[in-house]
């Protein structure tokens, strides 16, 4: 049974597809242009894979294109964000690993949706 976001998000939505102490998988979907905070952990890397879709990932203000089948680590602490450049929605998979996965550990130092960080 999987554990939804529990609501569209403005971007998109996620749910957890699976989760133990330490490590947890999404599945998160990104609307047509739009994007995720610019945000760092302090607790947590993560690893993503598109499965459909385009991404745009800025990595420490360092933009990469990625498609389906393309992998990307985000290090702990590393300022990052997941965009949606294309036409259709962007599905990738996450993997996140540390020792705090609750929502509470993202820092956001930009955001389009008002929800902390400065709006770009």
């Amino acid at each position: 049974m999987l554990e939804t976001s529990g609501e569209d998000r403005p971007w998109g939505r996620w749910d957890v597809l699976h989760e133990e102490p330490g490590a947890k998988v999404k599945r998160i979907l990104v609307r047509p242009g739009q994007r995720l905070s610019y945000q760092t952990h302090a607790r947590r890397e993560e690893r993503w894979t598109v499965v459909r879709g385009q991404a745009r990932v800025t990595l420490d203000e360092k933009d990469t294109t990625l498609g389906a089948g393309d992998m990307i680590s985000v290090p702990l602490g590393a300022a990052h964000r997941l965009a949606n450049p294309g036409t259709v929605d962007l599905v990738i998979i996450e993997l996140q690993l540390g020792s705090y996965l609750g929502e509470d550990d993202i820092k956001r130092l930009s955001d389009d949706y008002g929800r902390g960080g400065k709006p770009e």
